[in-house]
């Protein structure tokens, strides 16, 4: 099992967050709280790049929908890139895939 490594790049109002390692359900309280700090501190536009993650389990995408709802409610915009492997299958399994842009 992987840790999960967040990297974030930041702009104003913005950030890109670069996603290594495991999102499940021993990890996902890192980027949730990393998400809920910057979300904080006014960031509202966000990019996950989640080519790094090497799995997501429920856990993980649970955290990426939460902090969309919550990004959405303050005019924000998350989106993901570097969809792959198992967070893409569930993505499209789910049809969340239509849900980040």
């Amino acid at each position: 099992m992987a840790e999960l490594n967040v990297e974030v790049e930041r702009s104003p109002g913005a950030a890109v967050v670069r996603l290594e390692g495991d999102l499940d359900k021993l990890t996902a309280s890192v980027l949730d709280e990393r998400l809920s700090h910057l979300l904080a501190e006014g960031v509202h536009t966000f990019v996950v790049d989640a080519s790094g993650l090497e799995f997501c389990d429920s856990s993980g995408l649970w955290v990426l929908i939460e902090h969309l709802r919550h990004v959405r409610e303050r005019g924000g915009s998350l989106r993901l890139t570097g969809v792959h492997g198992v967070l893409r299958r569930v993505l499209d399994i789910t049809g969340l895939n239509s849900a980040f842009p």
